[in-house]
């Protein structure tokens, strides 16, 4: 399974925007990006390179759903599912991605420099794998990496897997090998994101999300095995002993503080002969969903376990895809909704606002969250206050050394003491006349909007 034949499919969908006016690495194409930032668009005419580029695959929920072909509501259950019943994929030499191997040069890539205080051009979509310590498997995660000349990229780690996979081989005085690889069919990014236990290998959750389709092939000269499909892999090394400041604009929205952070020298670059280079503008609606959804599973599961219905899970995109939770679930009794509240803290540690609503309510309409606020909700009662709980330190506002937050969950759930009645939205009854009306006022509108574009 591969990029380019999701994208065909999105074309077919009239879903792929291509842009063939000529657009530059730095800042332009971020620019488009940023202005239609859930679209899927691929720029033709890149003007530092002959590869195009791509953004926004994993843009929005739908398109990430159509990928793996499942609804909506049944995305959590098979991201679960596939992280605990793992397939391992199949091992094979020929591959698309062994088209062309020649020596690095990223000048030759369209790498994006996004943000006018960047500090240079940054991959931003790039899956690193590299092998576990025991040899068996490999780990599999995103990172941003910043360009600092033609074969190396100074790659930022947080203290998840592969910074403990790194850290083992520096304490060793030893290089960690690792392939970064790029140009990816949305499972497999999905699958790199959502972490798995240390020592469960990404790809083979990938590989149950694509139904035993996914296919591996070894790189050229480091020890890794990479989607065989993947569009370009760059081989290298962490090296143990050499550092390079980095900082870059996070899911928040906001820059990062400059950090040392270690460097990978490139020894060698496998691609397609017409390769593709997937892009993915930092915190856009892309690296929000592919950070957030798979802790929202988490949530879902982790709240599943002290209600019987949870109906959806939405980490808002003004919480920036992270810090904040909309919950709907179907209570039994008037505790369940602080149960919930609690549950998911515990899921998502970094949750710093979570509110919970009845399953009448959409999760993912912040207008209807405010009506229950408005409605259903009673400081008095209603709100949990857990001060000094490790948060988030994306959060600004959190101490910076130690994470610490106060986080508030807010129940917004109909009390079941109260008559029902008072808590009903009033509805008007569709008449069959009406709905025929409703529905020609609908084409209609739908018919001025195209002409008006």
């Amino acid at each position: 399974m591969s990029l380019r034949s999701f994208l065909q499919e999105l074309e077919k969908a009239n879903e792929l925007i291509k842009v063939k006016e000529e657009a530059s690495v730095k800042h332009e194409i971020a620019a488009v990006l940023k202005e239609y930032e859930t679209s899927v668009m691929l720029f033709e005419n890149v003007k530092e390179s002959k590869v195009p580029v791509v953004a926004g695959v994993c843009g929005t929920r739908g398109r990430i759903c159509r990928a793996l072909n499942v609804s909506e509501e049944e995305l959590y259950g098979r991201l679960i599912e596939a992280m605990r019943a793992p397939k391992r994929p199949k091992v094979v030499k020929e591959a698309p991605v062994r088209e062309v191997i020649e020596g690095p040069d990223l000048s030759k890539l369209p790498i994006l420099t996004h943000y006018e205080r960047d500090m240079g051009p940054y991959i931003t979509s790039g899956v690193v794998f590299a092998k576990f310590p025991d040899g068996r498997g490999q780990n599999a995660s995103i990172h941003r990496m910043l360009v600092l000349d033609r074969n190396r990229l100074a790659i930022r780690l947080v203290p998840r897997h592969l910074y403990y996979i790194f850290k083992l081989a520096k304490e060793r005085g030893e290089a960690l090998e690792v392939a970064i690889a790029i140009g990816l069919h949305p499972a497999v990014m999905l699958a790199a994101s959502s972490s798995p236990p240390f020592g469960r290998d990404e790809m083979e959750v990938a590989n149950a999300l694509l139904n035993d389709k996914l296919e591996l092939t070894p790189c050229e000269k480091v020890d890794i095995l990479v989607p065989s499909e993947a569009e370009v892999v760059l081989e290298g090394r962490i090296l143990p002993d050499v550092e390079a400041e980095e900082r870059m604009v996070d899911i928040t929205e906001l820059y990062d503080v400059v950090r040392k952070q270690p460097v990978i020298e490139l020894v060698n670059v496998m691609r397609r002969e017409d390769c593709i280079y997937q892009a993915l503008l930092p915190s856009g609606p892309e690296h929000k969903l592919l950070m957030g959804l798979p802790r929202e599973a988490m949530i879902w599961e982790s709240v599943l376990n002290v209600v019987p219905k949870v109906k959806a899970v939405n980490l808002t995109a003004g919480g920036c895809g992270w810090l904040h939770a909309v919950i709907s679930i179907e209570k039994q009794t008037d505790g369940d909704a602080k149960n919930a509240l609690l549950a998911a803290f515990g899921a998502h540690p970094s949750l710093k606002l979570a509110i919970v609503v009845d399953t009448d309510v959409n999760a993912y309409d912040l207008r209807e969250v405010e009506w229950a606020l408005a409605t259903r909700f009673q400081a008095g009662e209603d709100l949990v206050l857990i001060p000094r709980a490790r948060g988030s330190t994306l959060d600004p506002s959190a101490d910076q050394e130690t994470g610490l937050t106060t986080k508030v969950g807010m129940d917004a759930t109909k009390p079941l003491r109260e008559p029902k009645e008072r808590f009903e939205r009033a509805a008007i009854p569709i008449e069959p006349r009406a709905a025929e009306v409703i529905e020609g006022l609908r084409k209609l509108v739908t018919r001025s909007k195209a002409e008006s574009s």
